[in-house]
């Protein structure tokens, strides 16, 4: 269920009231090994949300009250070292599988990228102009060399043949001039326009790699340029680790998915903002659900779903609907994090389903989902896609931020040069912040004081663009 927003734009929060209540190859584990993991170092941690008149409702299913909720960055790392096989895990290890380079993209590495040929594989002129045998003046041949043609018969000392970008450089030839540094007299001799220097202008063959040289390790991202890499060096297929299957469900009654808001029914923000978002994060959507406010739908949809991943919208905390919970209870999931001390976003869950299988409980409200998909989806996918862990960094905040006294604060910011510009807009139910953001800041608790250096986490189309995160 996603609430709307309180008066002023808060979000309504109130314990049982509202469910969304803000309170070889290599083996995948080998690929881990590999790739740097991110800093475990102390985070630095919204105000607490404003409290709403209790609604009376009908009875909910009974659950317990939230146990102590689980400091932010220690949620970041169980999220991370759930998916990893081994027998805490259960997991199982995931095999690697080869993928065609057109269906490669942002999948990763999971065996070396050896050089299947020498690079260039032959010499090859490096510009277009002319080949040329000893010293000049140098007779021009009539034929001429042309990329992808059969190699041209050796070069005499005093002999010349036109050649192009690419084309193979015959036998025997001692440097290659520019067509913009070479002149033809009358007699159709070549003169040059300035001192030639053995070999320039040739790209000698093996001059990037030799057969059989690592081109690059395993556990390396592929972006466009590795795939542009692996052809070159001789590959139609590559062993990557395969995208992690998620599944999203969609809670609510309340839900419409066109047109406007009418009669206590709102938008479904989340349905359209999370599968483009999970895919970022290496993820294949499998399937895109609308259960509404069903525990039976609810606990057949889970029972039944052989997802990697299940990520859940709404329905997290303990009020009159909120079905996450008592369904965990039902399939015999082990809660692993319940709870975050975070804003927005506090009734995020993680739970392990079964060995290799996990499930993301998201708050409904949309800013308190997007945390949770930071805090807890983020590091769960990058296990499981053998994904290198982002490079924290800080910059300094050109405003103070308010903190919760106990809380991480999520504050999206704006990049201006060398600072950071929160940004407005930012409460629980509110999108038009994020919308705007390059980054979420990481508020600690008590606040920032304008100036102060402040960690950021990347949004993935910041950084690499949209293209590269989701197609």
């Amino acid at each position: 269920m996603t609430a709307p927003a309180g008066p002023g734009g808060e979000h309504r929060d109130h314990p049982g009231g509202n469910r969304t209540q803000d309170t070889d190859d290599f083996d995948v584990d080998e690929i881990l090994a590999l790739v740097r993991h991110a800093s475990t170092t102390p985070h630095p941690q919204s105000p607490p949300p404003t409290l709403a008149p209790s609604v009376p409702t009908p009875a909910a299913p009974p659950h317990p009250p939230h146990p102590r909720a689980t400091p932010w960055p220690e949620a970041r790392d169980i999220a991370a070292r759930a998916a990893r096989p081994g027998p805490r895990s259960g997991a199982p290890r995931r095999t690697p599988t080869p993928v065609p380079l057109d269906a490669a993209l942002g999948l990763t590495l999971a065996a070396p990228l050896d050089a299947l040929t020498d690079l260039p594989p032959f010499d090859t002129s490096a510009m277009d102009g002319w080949a040329v045998a000893g010293p000049g003046p140098w007779t021009v041949r009539a034929d001429g060399v042309l990329a992808g043609h059969a190699p041209a018969a050796p070069l005499a000392d005093g002999e010349a043949v036109r050649i192009a970008t690419g084309g193979r450089v015959p036998p025997d030839t001692t440097a290659v001039i520019r067509s913009e540094h070479g002149r033809l007299d009358d007699n159709s001799r070549l003169h040059p326009a300035r001192e030639v220097g053995h070999g320039q202008d040739i790209r000698p063959r093996g001059q990037e790699c030799r057969t059989g040289d690592q081109l690059l390790p395993p556990g390396t991202l592929i972006t466009p340029a590795v795939l542009g890499l692996a052809a070159a060096a001789g590959y139609d297929t590559l062993t990557a680790v395969p995208r992690p299957r998620a599944e999203v469900l969609i809670l609510g009654d309340e839900l419409l998915t066109e047109g406007l808001p009418h009669d206590g029914l709102i938008r479904d923000a989340l349905g359209p903002l999370l599968p483009p978002w999970l895919r970022a994060l290496g993820a294949e959507i499998t399937a895109v659900r609308r259960l509404g406010d069903d525990a039976d739908a609810l606990h057949k949809a889970v029972a039944t779903s052989d997802a990697d991943l299940l990520v859940t919208t709404g329905g997290t905390a303990a009020g009159p609907v909120d079905f996450v919970h008592p369904t965990l209870d039902r399939v015999g999931a082990e809660l692993l994090v319940d709870g975050v001390q975070v804003r927005p976003g506090h009734p995020m869950l993680l739970a392990r389903l079964a060995p290799g299988r996990h499930l993301v409980g998201l708050p409904g409200n949309p800013l308190a989902a997007v945390s949770g998909l930071l805090t807890l989806a983020e590091p769960l996918l990058r296990t499981l896609a053998a994904r290198p862990a982002p490079q924290p960094y800080i910059l300094p905040l050109r405003d103070a931020v308010q903190g919760h006294p106990r809380d991480t604060r999520l504050v999206p910011v704006v990049l201006r040069g060398d600072t950071a510009v929160p940004l407005h807009y930012n409460g629980p139910a509110m999108l038009r912040g994020i919308a705007a953001a390059d980054a979420l800041a990481v508020v600690p608790p008590g606040g920032t004081a304008a100036g102060q250096e402040t960690e950021l986490l990347d949004l993935p189309w910041a950084s690499a663009g949209i293209a590269a995160c989701f197609t």
